[in-house]
């Protein structure tokens, strides 16, 4: 059996800084035709230290847009989003000279926002050998969205849990051992990236970092 609950761990998830905001939009090219042409038929990312605006265009013509700004948690715990208006005007207000096209991601939204606290857990987490179970995923591993791994490691963690179960037919001790001695330092190593370009997108030479990033993993 492999489950979360049993584990000890000593660690809790800390706020890494930033917070998104979640909007939709549909039918943008009608409702907001400027940003609809902005994002084209893909992805549009706009930063700037400490904020940013990431929107999608899905096949049916809707918006989904991230707004990020780093900010304590208190801040944003005294936005009333009951009057999402409002709430989101007053965000708007963070972007206030940016291009109008982009404040209508903001200020522009069908559905109410959802707010999105970025938590990550420390980037070398690990925890003593408990006997019977494991964590996989999340659970883990919580680490910010900007390696843009987390489903790709929680299905490899996992593939990589069963291919040490079935190593060690009969043997559990030393299948979620060896499973674990592997999980961490992989772990670690993707954690390390997320942290640090989390700090790119946001940083104070953003967007300039954040070009330098892509550019780096060009072929």
């Amino acid at each position: 059996m492999v489950e979360g609950s049993a584990v000890a761990v000593d660690r809790t998830p800390a706020y890494v800084g930033t917070t998104f905001i979640e909007t939709s939009l549909t039918d943008a090219s009608t409702k907001c035709p400027a940003s609809a042409k902005m994002v084209g038929r893909g992805t549009l990312m706009a930063l700037a230290p400490g904020q940013g605006i990431f929107t999608h265009r899905y096949a049916d013509g809707a918006l989904r847009s991230y707004i990020a700004l780093t900010k304590p948690e208190a801040w944003f715990r005294e936005l009333d989003f009951g009057r999402p208006t409002a709430a989101m005007r007053r965000i708007a207000k963070e972007f206030e000279d940016w291009a109008p096209a982009l404040l209508a991601m903001i200020t522009h939204t069908d559905s109410a926002p959802i707010i999105r606290p970025i938590y990550a857990l420390p980037i070398e987490h690990a925890w003593a050998r408990t006997p019977g179970v494991t964590l996989v995923g999340d659970a883990a591993h919580l680490m910010s969205p900007f390696a843009g791994e987390g489903a790709n490691l929680a299905i490899y963690d996992g593939a990589e849990l069963a291919r040490s179960l079935i190593e060690n037919p009969g043997q559990i001790e030393a299948a979620l051992s060896a499973y674990e001695n592997a999980l961490f330092p992989r772990s670690t190593v993707l954690a390390e990236q997320s942290a640090s370009n989390h700090a790119q997108f946001f940083g104070f030479n953003s967007p300039a970092s954040v070009v330098n990033l892509f550019s780096a993993h060009q072929v």
